[in-house]
Order: C-alpha cells, then structure tokens, then sequence
C-alpha cells in the first residue's frame, strides 16, 4: 500500500478529490466528515483503500491525532477553515493542500487582516523548519487561475493590462429559472462572494469597489464567450491589486481586474438585493428568532429545487486569462481559457472536476516531493506539472493569440 492520505470534508469538492485518488494512485485514504450517512457514501470503494471517521472538523485534539497518521491532508471544507486547518497541520508535522484563501478577500478589519498575515507567516516559518508544504488556493478561483494568469504574464516583457475570469454557469439547457443560475457550490459561500469589496486597476490608479457597489451598471462590462454562446456579465470580484504585486507587474499595469461572470440581468437583481439589505451579516430578530439577512437569503434560495442541478443536468465552468502588453517590441495579446462542463458518465459537475481534481493533484505533487516547503500559492507551482495532468480528465486549456489595435 501507498502513502496515506487524510481528506477532511466529504462536501462536493471532496467527494470528486476522493474518486481522482483512488483511481489514479495507490495511496490509502481516511476521510472524516460529520454527515450521518459517512460510510454509505464511502461504500462504492474498497474498504482496504477507503476508510472513515465520524469526526466533526472543530474537534481539534481527534483531528490532530488523524493528521499526525497522514502522508498529506486535504482540506476541502468551507472557507472559515482554512486557516485553522492550516495552523493545526503545520503543528502536527504534516503536508496539507486546500482550494480557499488563508486571507479572505472579503476580510475588512484591519486589526484582524495584521493578525491572520502574522499566522500566516508563521505558518510558513513553521512549515520551512519542519520541511512540510501547505499548498493554499489550490482549486479552480483561486487556483487554475492564478496558473494561467502567470503563465500569460510570463510570456510578456511588459504587461499593460491583464483581466481575469471565473465563474461556473448552469448549461444551456438548466437555465429556466427566474436568476438563471444554479448553485455548483456553498451557497451561503456565493452569498459571501456577492457581499465583499473589490479592488481594480484602471488607468494605473488603485479603485476600490464598495460591496454595495459591485453590481452597478458603472462596474460590469460584458464578455462575449463564443463557445458558450452567450455575453456573459461580468463584475469585479477580489482584490486585483494584490495580484498585481505577487506577480510583480504593479508598475506597468494599466488595466487589471479579476471578475466573476454571470448571464445578462444577474447583476441588476443582487444591485436591487444588496443595496435592499439581504446579504447582511447583522443578525436581526424574527419571531423568537434571530437570523442574518444573508443566512435568511442562503436558506430561501438552497431550500428550493429550481437552483440545484438535476442528476441529468450539466453546469459548465470557465476560466479566462486575457493579458496584453509588449513582446520583442511588438504589441501582443494572450489570452488563456479553460472551458468545461460536467461529465454525465459519472455524475460529477464541472465545478467538482476543476476543483477537487486540482485538489487530489495538489496532494499527489506533494507526496511525489515535486513542490518546495513553506506556505505556498499556485504562483509557486509549475504550469508544467499541473494542466497537462489534468489533460487525463479532459481539462484542456486553450491559448489563443489575438490582435491589440485598441
């Protein structure tokens, strides 16, 4: 038997981790999740491959004594575990992948942003000493993104402009609904999404993006994706500025931003629901209750049949990386795309493939020793040994050439 490997979170994202490790290495997995029906789900694998515990995630002296029995973890939680996984990995001597931010784009408070970059360095002090990896923002946005995004910058001298894409979308045939959308993720975790500041570049100068603001007519432009067939609405998400260091253009850049996108009138209705107060963290009394604007928001909508996805129905995700600038003196533009949708044979949707793929892949490169010690990004990862391994899913990316006149 192979190297062990712990994989906490038996979520949608965990569940396709779990399926890419069985089927393409011979590692032994434990998964622990808190959900009832644990082991019948863990039933279609091998007991001898496959093992679980019923463990809730906040047991942090149970989690402990599981990771210190582990090659590498997974972390595939929702994101208010991220760091707290990270931390606890770190202390316990054991490699850890997951596809969230340590630091939350949306995180406001000053006091805490300091506090969480101090845990963060110490856990990449920590990590370095030990000789561990703790590999963040491994997943499809942040994750896939960031590799194409360096990918296309590094093919430039000088980058003016760099604009990126991401979103998962129902397919053209699961769209009949009023927001013609469906949720291929944490609901409450697109609600948070919709509900956090941006910051952009535009003509070299740093704007912030209130979140009541993010919708606004003066803050989404349109994208037009021919293999969708559509012109998507795309509106800035994250914090564009950060990027822009990391990949050391800050100085050069004229344009950049990072945008999800959605179909056309989506961003009308969440200006009308943000502005309306319904993504509020507040919590406010109903009844004998007392419940948060966006809990409220996140129940009504998860709770109803028209935005989830039928077994039969197909959701597609996408990235696209659009960067310009010069080459050899000459004006040039790359643009990098991953297109996918879910594959029916064995019912995963897209969004489980991008992500719980790159996961699984993530913990395959660590326990292959391919990847430095120390907390790290997708930036500090090889395009080479990520995308053309994904090619055995038929996760293809295009790279594109295209005139830049304007």
């Amino acid at each position: 038997m192979g190297k062990r490997v712990l994989l906490v979170g038996l979520g949608m994202q965990g569940k396709a981790a779990l399926f890419d490790l069985v089927n393409s290495s011979d590692v032994s997995v434990v998964v622990v999740d808190s959900r009832s029906d644990l082991h019948a789900s863990l039933s279609r694998y091998p007991s001898a491959r496959v093992s679980g515990r019923s463990l809730d995630a906040r047991d942090e002296a149970a989690l402990s004594d599981l990771m210190r029995q582990a090659d590498v973890v997974i972390e595939a939680l929702p994101g208010n575990f991220t760091l707290t996984l990270s931390r606890l990995a770190a202390k316990c001597g054991v490699s850890l992948v997951n596809s969230m931010y340590g630091l939350s784009p949306g995180e406001r408070d000053p006091e805490k942003i300091s506090s969480i970059r101090r845990e963060l360095a110490e856990i990449d002090r920590s990590a370095k000493e030990k000789g561990l990896t703790i590999l963040t923002e491994f997943g499809l946005d942040p994750g896939l993104d960031l590799l194409l995004a360096a990918r296309a910058i590094g093919e430039m001298d000088e980058v003016w402009e760099c604009h990126s894409y991401g979103t998962g979308l129902p397919g053209p045939k699961a769209r009949p609904n009023p927001l013609q959308y469906k949720f291929s993720w944490s609901v409450i975790g697109v609600m948070r999404a919709y509900s956090r500041p941006a910051r952009i570049i535009s003509r070299g100068q740093v704007r912030e993006i209130a979140p009541e603001q993010v919708f606004e007519a003066g803050n989404v432009h349109k994208l037009m994706v021919e293999e969708i067939g559509a012109s998507l609405e795309c509106f800035p998400n994250g914090d564009a500025v950060h990027y822009a260091e990391l990949f050391g253009i800050r100085n050069s850049v004229r344009e950049m931003g990072r945008y999800t996108c959605r179909y056309q009138g989506h961003c009308a209705f969440w200006e009308i629901m943000v502005k309306s107060g319904f993504l509020g963290e507040q919590p406010l009394p109903v009844g004998d209750a007392s419940v948060s604007p966006m809990q409220f928001t996140a129940a009504l909508l998860g709770s109803q049949t028209q935005f989830h996805f039928a077994e039969d129905e197909q959701d597609l995700t996408l990235i696209r990386v659009d960067v310009r600038g010069t080459r050899a003196g000459k004006r040039t533009r790359v643009v990098y795309q991953l297109l996918d949708t879910r594959d029916l044979e064995t019912g995963f949707t897209s969004m489980q493939r991008t992500v719980g793929f790159t996961l699984s892949l993530g913990a395959r490169l660590i326990l292959d020793g391919k990847l430095a010690n120390g907390l790290l990004t997708p930036l500090d990862v090889d395009y080479e040994c990520v995308i053309p391994a994904l090619g055995r899913h038929n996760l293809y990316v295009t790279r594109r050439e295209l005139p830049w006149n304007d």
